[in-house]
């Protein structure tokens, strides 16, 4: 009996390595023919020659639009590739006993007159999930329309949005943003600035990329947020035309226009982009409860505000590329963008004595803060080989960023009490210019592995400049001596090798990045020591991935992650705006370093794609904002004083239920632990983060969208911030064959009467500070949208039917899970 197992065992066997000698791999990559990106989850089907009814096998590519699939070794064949709103692609194969079979590149081009003729049930995929990157394909979300960019960026996968609309990336606010894969200062010194005024009809795709493999920048905690826009790119010779969008916004808080246009004309590429709103919110009630305890008794301040907020942005940007011949390419960009913030009211505050007396004083207030930024980048490209495998890239690029604070506290009468309630003025500009140079060459080693390595210098500059002035009874009048000017230079250079291997099952790719900074500070005016330091960092990286399926995979990455601290960290300036509170910068600050492991699922399936993420951050020597009290004056300033700890698991999932109803989950739960022993305190506790969304095709060529989000209380070192609730809806009208839209787009707080209501505490040894603040956020906006363009495609292929993956398959054998639809 024993015999009859062993023998049945090894019949089994060679059976196996029999059918497995009988199979090729037919390997290759599908691409989009315009923007050669890779077309994800794209259905590959193998017919035989003479009888293509029913295939001998079946796939879909990766996020990345690799294919990968097994086939019968020898014979004549046809594979046939389908997207949706794609032209299928038919390519005969023959087989003569090769292991693999590689197709190369193959190129789909979209079906514009399907689109106009056929009805898609199928809908593309929102989201391309690998384990160390995710895109939103903003584009394709019909929200797009009448939202901003900020609004797309809380449906998107590893971000988060709280009520005050800061930007948390894999549960952090330390990033970085790059446009078009290049960083961008301009907008990474005021991402949400940036964003909320940004329409979302601009963008193309959101990127998160919280595994930043050894060619990227180390700076940024937790990750980088890319921005791709509707720019063309130049050596895809196969479209000559122009589109471009022109939309109206306005509402009950903000106006505003926006413009964008880009196409091609032979070899030359172009894309503009112009935006400009004015939004203004009355009403905002700020309200501040501090006390303080000292062996004297408790003393107190009570401050409360009525009042208004101003915000006029402007930003406009410009791109052009060239292809110079069939291997090599030029591209030029430049930016600008300016905003501003402007806060005024008249607040009164009252101040408790520890003997139990008090007196109050009222002032008028206005802050104001511009920001302007200027950007212009150069970059050239040339491939080595015709796969395109083998390139090098050589960049340079410029910015040029001055911000500006001016803030007065102007009194109207003369005060007889203990603290000096004299009118004031200060004004405070502090300037980054940046030159970057860079080079980055990327080449195939073997079958399945690459290298890319590449080296990059930062020139960066900061200015410093503070004047304060004071009240001497006949006017405000200048006070040298409490005024600064600072120049503090950052030479950053940087070396990096990355290799990366792929199988059939497996991938990986490990890094390493070295960084080395100069740094030299110099005061001219003002107090303060000159000083000059050098230090380097090696930071690693790595990711590993298994893929189950061509679409199913998990993942395990790691990579270290680094901060510098910006000017208005470091910076001396001692703000004295307000008579009991002063803020400041510390010129001793080191670089924060963060650890970051993690552990990826993704999954998808014609009606169902989920992400899951658990991951792991620590940090020994974070940068943290604290206040602490002294000679009777709360300070608030930075130190290098936290050692942080963040365990975050995040689930996305998108369920298109019908062929016109798709449902949206993007939840996040954390928990932190942070502890100081500079200020011997510790915090700890969870915060959940939680967005569903629900949209709708509607008859009449009409969608509407529903989007309800919840944040829970946010922990940090020395107190919390409290939660919130909203609903977000939008319904958009589509005339003109698609080419003019109108949409109307609402907000509203859940509760205090549709506001938002936030409490920030915070705590010290001696003190305890509550702050709160209700902002009206209840508005309507409509949007108005006409889309223009003339793009041809000069090489049309051949028109077949879209997919249709929501139609059930007639033939149950091929793979379970995977729709056919003809």
């Amino acid at each position: 009996m024993n015999r009859f197992k062993i023998l049945w065992m090894a019949l089994l066997l060679f059976s196996a390595s029999a059918i497995h000698a009988q199979t090729t791999t037919l390997l290759g990559i599908v691409a989009d023919s315009l923007t050669r990106e890779g077309e994800p989850y794209a259905t590959i089907r193998v017919f035989k020659q003479s009888e293509q009814t029913k295939p001998v096998a079946m796939a879909l590519t990766d996020a990345e639009g690799n294919m990968s699939i097994g086939v019968p070794n020898r014979g004549d064949f046809v594979v046939v590739i389908s997207s949706v709103g794609k032209e299928n692609i038919s390519k005969p194969v023959t087989m003569r006993g090769e292991s693999s079979l590689s197709l190369g590149t193959i190129l789909m081009a979209d079906s514009k007159q399907m689109l106009q003729e056929v009805e898609i049930v199928g809908r593309k995929p929102l989201v391309k999930m690998e384990t160390d990157k995710m895109s939103y394909n903003v584009e394709n979300d019909a929200d797009a329309k009448s939202s901003t960019v900020l609004d797309m960026l809380r449906k998107v996968p590893m971000v988060t949005v709280d009520g005050q609309d800061n930007i948390s990336v894999n549960g952090s606010s330390s990033f970085q943003v790059y446009v078009d894969g290049k960083p961008n200062m301009m907008i990474s010194q005021n991402p949400s600035m940036a964003f909320k005024n940004m329409p979302a009809s601009m963008v193309k795709n959101i990127e998160v990329i919280t595994g930043p493999g050894a060619r990227y920048d180390a700076e940024g905690a937790t990750g980088i947020l890319n921005i791709v826009t509707h720019r063309q790119q130049s050596g895809s010779q196969n479209m000559d035309g122009i589109n471009g969008n022109i939309m109206l916004m306005g509402s009950n808080k903000m106006a505003g226009a926006s413009a964008s246009v880009s196409g091609q004309k032979g070899k030359l590429s172009f894309s503009a982009n112009a935006v400009y709103n004015d939004k203004w919110s009355d009403g905002t009630l700020v309200s501040v409860d501090r006390q303080q305890f000292s062996p004297e008794g408790t003393s107190s301040v009570r401050y409360f505000q009525d009042g208004r907020y101003e915000n006029p942005f402007a930003m406009a940007s410009t791109a052009l590329g060239y292809e110079i011949d069939s291997v090599s390419s030029v591209n030029a960009s430049a930016s600008f963008m300016q905003w501003k913030n402007i806060n005024k009211g008249n607040p009164s505050t009252t101040i408790g004595n520890p003997d139990g007396s008090s007196y109050t004083y009222n002032n008028r207030m206005r802050q104001e803060s511009t920001g302007t930024s200027w950007s212009a980048g150069l970059d050239y490209r040339r491939y080595f080989d015709a796969e395109r495998s083998r390139s090098l890239t050589l960049a340079y690029y410029f910015s040029y960023n001055p911000q500006d604070e001016d803030n007065k506290t102007l009194f109207d009468e003369l005060y007889h009490f203990p603290l000096d309630l004299r009118s004031r003025h200060s004004i405070n500009r502090n300037i980054d210019t940046d030159h970057t140079f860079m080079a980055d060459y990327t080449t195939p080693l073997g079958k399945g592995q690459k290298l890319d390595f590449g080296a990059k210098v930062i020139a960066r500059r900061s200015k410093a400049d503070a004047t304060y002035y004071l009240d001497n009874g006949e006017g405000l009048a200048l006070q040298p001596d409490l005024g600064l000017n600072y120049h503090f230079d950052n030479t950053i250079a940087a070396a990096y090798a990355e290799y990366g291997l792929t199988l059939p099952a497996w991938s990986m790719k490990t890094g390493l990045r070295y960084e080395h900074t100069w740094q030299k500070a110099e005061y001219k005016a003002g107090s303060g020591e000159d000083f000059k330091k050098n230090y380097g960092n090696l930071i690693p990286s790595a990711t590993l991935t298994y893929n189950f399926a061509p679409t199913t995979n998990i993942g395990l990455n790691y990579n270290m992650r680094i901060s510098r601290p910006a000017i208005s960290f470091l910076n001396p300036y001692v703000d004295r705006s307000s008579p009991v509170r002063i803020a400041y910068g510390n010129t001793e600050l080191e670089v924060e370093k963060t650890h970051n492991a993690g552990l990826v699922f993704n999954h998808y399936a014609n009606r169902l794609m989920l992400n899951a993420t658990l991951n792991f951050s620590t940090c020994n020597n974070g940068i943290e904002n604290y206040n602490f009290y002294a000679d009777g004056m709360l300070n608030n300033t930075y130190g290098n004083i936290v050692k942080r700890q963040t365990t975050s698991l995040n689930i996305f999932a998108n369920w298109n239920i019908t062929r016109s109803t798709r449902l949206m989950m993007n939840e996040s739960l954390s928990y932190l632990h942070a502890e100081s022993k500079a200020l011997d305190m510790q915090n700890f506790g969870w915060n959940l983060s939680s967005m569903l969304s629900v949209q709708q095709q509607l008859p009449w060529n009409m969608s509407l969208s529903l989007m309800l989000i919840n944040r829970t209380k946010n922990y940090s070192l020395q107190g919390w911030t409290s939660g919130f609730n909203m609903i977000h809806g939008s319904i958009n009208k589509k005339l003109l064959g698609d080419k003019l839209n109108i949409g109307i787009m609402a907000i509203s707080g859940l509760g205090h009467g549709g506001n938002f209501n936030f409490d920030t505490y915070s705590h010290g040894k001696d003190f305890t500070d509550l702050q709160n603040i209700t902002v009206p956020v209840k508005f309507a906006m409509l949007t108005v949208s006409y889309s223009f363009g003339n793009t041809k495609v000069k090489q049309p292929q051949q028109t077949n039917k879209p997919d249709n993956d929501f139609k059930e398959k007639e033939n149950q054998n091929i793979i379970p899970g995977i729709g056919m639809g003809q």
